[in-house]
């Protein structure tokens, strides 16, 4: 009768082993997996190191923009530098991609988010050049009001976000850009939700520009290359976990 208690006693510790064994396999499959997902992603900011950014047409980054805790956080100057531009661009140029961050606005805030941002000498702002993903205060800014495609979102001025998930001010929304120029498309998910989905690069995008206050600006929407851009909109506004995909 022991002996049976003993063989049970020895089957069940070896079910439990190979069990064990099987899950650490698993376990080890699932961090490989993300391993390799994640090398497919270029960090552009992660808290430690502006090393991959630069002010627009600088070759710094003036104390406006200041690394707070793990987020980038941009202030407007004091009185007198108001007038300066002080956009933030990626050091590198970009084709297609997709492109994640998580953003705070402040009260009555406003800013932006760009892509295919040209730094030739002919233009003063990234705003010339990137169509802009944008970044509000939908309750109190005033662009709100303006119409739908300046809210948060929004394909600036050119297609309306699908409803409004933004979450409160002085809360983190995380956003992700896709952009391709092979395909001709572009889209916008913000806090899970799917807001916009607009062509690039093709006659229909030339339409939609044709009927925005776009229309007739000298390079703007041009630059299937570019760099990705962060709006000085002379509001507070934060950044953090900043990634890129090329595709």
């Amino acid at each position: 009768m022991m002996n049976k208690y003993i063989v049970s006693a020895v089957c069940v510790l070896a079910l439990v082993a190979c069990k064990q064994e099987k899950k650490e396999k698993t376990e080890a499959v699932v961090v490989e997996e993300t391993m390799v997902v994640d090398n497919d992603w270029e960090v552009l900011f992660d808290g430690t190191s502006l090393d991959k950014w630069k002010e627009f047409k600088t070759d710094g980054v003036s104390d406006a923009w200041k690394i707070e805790g793990d987020a980038l956080v941009y202030t407007p100057p004091a009185e007198g530098e108001e007038n300066k531009n002080h956009d933030l661009v990626t050091r590198e140029e970009f084709t297609n991609f997709v492109l994640t961050l998580d953003w705070k606005i402040s009260e009555a805030g406003n800013s932006g988010v760009f892509w295919g941002v040209s730094e030739d000498e002919k233009f003063g702002t990234g705003y010339q050049t990137g169509p802009e993903i944008q970044i509000l205060d939908n309750d109190k800014h005033p662009d709100a009001k303006a119409g739908t495609t300046h809210q948060a979102g929004a394909l600036y001025d050119m297609v309306s976000p699908a409803k409004d998930v933004t979450k409160p001010v002085g809360e983190w929304n995380t956003m992700v850009i896709t952009v391709n120029h092979e395909e001709h498309t572009g889209s916008v998910m913000l806090n899970g939700t799917e807001m916009v989905t607009f062509p690039v690069a093709n006659e229909e995008w030339d339409a939609m520009v044709a009927k925005s206050k776009f229309a007739g600006w000298d390079g703007f929407g041009k630059y299937t290359t570019g760099k990705i851009g962060l709006q000085d909109h002379h509001n507070v506004v934060a950044f953090r976990n900043i990634k890129i995909k090329q595709l």
